[in-house]
């Protein structure tokens, strides 16, 4: 397999004071590079303490994300299902048409939010119509409405999760993207703990409230929570490095050298390309579907997550203790994630970060299917969600692994990010097995890590062999004209020397 290569063969060195200004953006001309560097490194912890201040706002939001598309399951607990008169089977169809509108958004979404100058009023765009959509569940009255609803909330919510991750990948550099990764993915641990505590909260006191059911209440107070969260994010989002507000033009030029010097290359798209170029670059180069078939494995395997109380239920305590019981396994994830991510940007690897908590997982699912001692099944649990935190580094190595040019990233993203969606289908079917506590899902589960890590370890000896022919000159990275010279503006150097960096270029494995 070869390395991805674009662009012209032969580029010619000018100086950058003959660039075009059509190649010239605020932060660029060299202005980062000629500072000195305690300048320089002043000027970049100012620059990241305010990235970090306005990122943490990606935490509320997938919080949000997850409480409007999985508060179905509280609302049911609710009469949800008696009031709209569906059956089991139809109340499946509920849940699993989501995924259908998820999965069919997240490329064009991606293309989109690649190309356009403010991703913030994007992305804010998006969670307003998603918290209205997720409104109106309120006041749906039979399952054809509720069909609809839960369709196009997937639909729209297919934006948030790659558009964020792209959005990051742009501002910070490999070595920092993995820990804010797994700072975005504390907001999908934490509500899975957080928000049977709301949905028990709302059920328990608005039943009645103003002649209406709770259930309805639970889908207007979180659509609206939504709502407000999505007009700050206009405010507080970063858009790209070059043009975000809130930020000195130094802070911005820095910021645009950083992911320069990253990768030796500077993170734009040749004007030069069509928008769907990287599309067509993804489709193309095979690594991708690697890693799409082994995230899909791994999500299957970690279909425990949906069912997490009902697992908890199986040590024999009653409701209110189960609820109460299931937070802190997700609790411990969330630190052992934030452990792993920052081990991972520092020690700049990514194979055994992923497999070491898969095998930690794989030990919990062992525990529950050899046990039935209620101590030992516990700590198995917290083995079990400790597994996320291979999930989060994983996003990271999708990132790395398809560095430039930003489309093709956009694009790499989105499809192993909806294609692992039908993990989440196949999942939902795996814990059908009740009988033995699960023992036989449990089985599942573990095959489907199983399946990961060897998908894993064939994804690092294809990297391994390109970084090789790489060190051995065999492959070259080579980038359109209008990219040179904007990497050029950036490094404060020529083209010809710009265009060398990427010599340098070498995949995380």
């Amino acid at each position: 397999m070869a390395t991805q290569i674009y662009g012209p063969d032969k580029i010619t060195a000018i100086d950058t004071a003959q660039i075009s200004e059509r190649h010239r953006k605020p932060g660029g001309g060299g202005l980062a590079a000629n500072m000195s560097p305690e300048r320089r490194q002043q000027v970049e912890k100012t620059l990241k303490r305010k990235l970090d201040s306005r990122c943490i706002l990606f935490v509320f939001i997938y919080i949000l994300n997850y409480l409007d598309r999985n508060n179905i399951a509280a609302a049911r607990l609710g009469g949800l299902q008696e009031d709209l008169n569906i059956n089991n089977t139809q109340y499946a169809t509920c849940l699993s048409i989501l995924y259908v509108g998820y999965i069919l958004m997240q490329i064009p979404s991606n293309i989109l939010i690649n190309r356009i100058p403010r991703p913030s009023l994007y992305i804010a765009v998006v969670m307003l119509i998603w918290g209205m959509i997720s409104t109106l569940s309120g006041n749906v009255t039979n399952f054809a409405g509720m069909v609809a609803i839960r369709f196009f909330i997937g639909f729209v919510e297919a934006a948030f999760l790659p558009g964020a991750l792209l959005i990051l990948s742009k501002w910070y550099t490999r070595r920092e993207l993995t820990l804010r990764n797994a700072i975005l993915f504390c907001g999908n641990l934490i509500s899975n703990a957080f928000s049977s505590l709301v949905g028990a909260a709302v059920l328990s006191n608005m039943e009645g409230t103003l002649g209406h059911r709770a259930w309805r209440w639970l889908y207007w107070i979180e659509g609206a929570a939504t709502m407000l969260i999505a007009i700050s994010a206009a405010f507080i989002l970063p858009d790209l490095p070059h043009n975000s507000r809130g930020f000195t033009e130094e802070e911005r030029a820095v910021a645009v050298l950083r992911m320069t010097e990253d990768v030796g290359e500077v993170d734009e798209d040749s004007a030069e390309e069509s928008p769907f170029a990287g599309l067509m670059m993804a489709v193309k180069d095979l690594k991708i579907y690697v890693m799409m078939l082994t995230f899909t494995a791994y999500v299957v395997g970690l279909s425990f997550n949906a069912f997490f109380p009902t697992l908890t239920k199986t040590l024999g305590f009653g409701y209110i203790t189960t609820l109460l019981m299931s937070a802190p396994p997700w609790a411990f994830a969330c630190v052992v994630s934030l452990i792993n991510a920052w081990h991972a940007d520092r020690q700049q690897e990514r194979f055994w970060h992923i497999v070491g908590p898969i095998i930690a997982g794989i030990v919990g699912f062992i525990i529950s299917m050899c046990t039935l001692n209620t101590a030992a099944r516990y700590v198995a649990l917290f083995l079990q969600a400790s597994s996320y935190a291979g999930f989060i580094v994983f996003y990271s190595w999708i990132s790395s692994s398809f560095p430039r040019p930003p489309a093709k990233r956009a694009v790499a993203i989105a499809m192993i990010n909806a294609f692992s969606q039908l993990g989440n289908i196949a999942g939902s079917y795996v814990w059908n097995m009740s009988a033995n506590g699960f023992r036989n899902s449990y089985g599942v589960v573990t095959a489907m890590f199983g399946v990961t890590i060897i998908g894993c370890f064939a994804f690092r000896v294809i990297l391994v062999r390109l970084n090789k022919r790489l060190d051995d000159g065999v492959d070259a990275w080579v980038v359109r004209g209008d990219v040179a010279e904007q990497t050029a503006v950036a490094e404060g150097v020529n083209v010809e020397e710009g265009a060398k960096m990427m010599k340098d270029f070498r995949y995380l494995v």
